[in-house]
Order: C-alpha cells, then structure tokens, then sequence
C-alpha cells in the first residue's frame, strides 16, 4: 500500500483538477471564480516541489554514503536538550533566512 500512495495522491489531485471548475459557480460572488483555481493549482505545485525535493535528498544521502535517517534520529535523540535546542532553532534560522532571501528575490 505504501508503494502505491503517491500514485493515488496523484490521480486525486487531477481528479480534483479536472472537476474543479464544475463546481465553481462563475457568477457568485466578488472573488474572481478562477482564483480558486490558482490556489489549487499553487497547492499541487507545492505539493510536486515537495515531493521532488525529498526524492532528491535520499538520491544524495545514498550517493554520498551517510547513515540512514533513522539512524540520524536516534542519534539526535540522544544529544542533550540543550544540544537538541541549539540545533533545532539553528534549524530555524536557516528556515527563516531562506524565506526572506525568497521574498527579497521575489520582490
């Protein structure tokens, strides 16, 4: 079943794709009917990036060699909580600098 839940995701978002706009009522409303659509369509590609990205990750992790993930998790469990606090807000920064690197490309 695991082997076959990206497939199924995959066919439920075209299904929802494609029926989408049926369900869309062009005239109610001040929003613009097909904003909907664009909101799907940013879920699915986000969706699609994530998916990708992950894929790539375990290409590299493979390829150069490191420990399995869980390994890397028993490994951080067994760090302090300070060590475990250090690197998870560590993580964060990281996170947040790329964010604003995005929203400054972007504008």
């Amino acid at each position: 079943m695991k082997k076959l839940e990206p497939y199924l995701i995959a066919v439920i978002v075209l299904l929802v794709w494609f029926t989408a706009p049926q369900f869309m009522e062009a005239t109610a409303g001040h929003i613009d009917p097909s904003i909907w659509l664009l909101v799907l369509l940013a879920m699915i590609s986000f969706l699609l990036i994530l998916g990708l990205c992950w894929w790539l990750l375990r290409q590299f992790w493979l390829v150069m060699g490191l420990p399995r993930f869980t390994g890397v998790i028993l490994q951080f469990s067994s760090l302090t909580e300070w060590e475990q606090l250090k690197f998870t807000l560590g993580l964060f920064a990281l996170l947040l600098l790329a964010a604003v690197g995005a929203l400054i490309a972007v504008l």
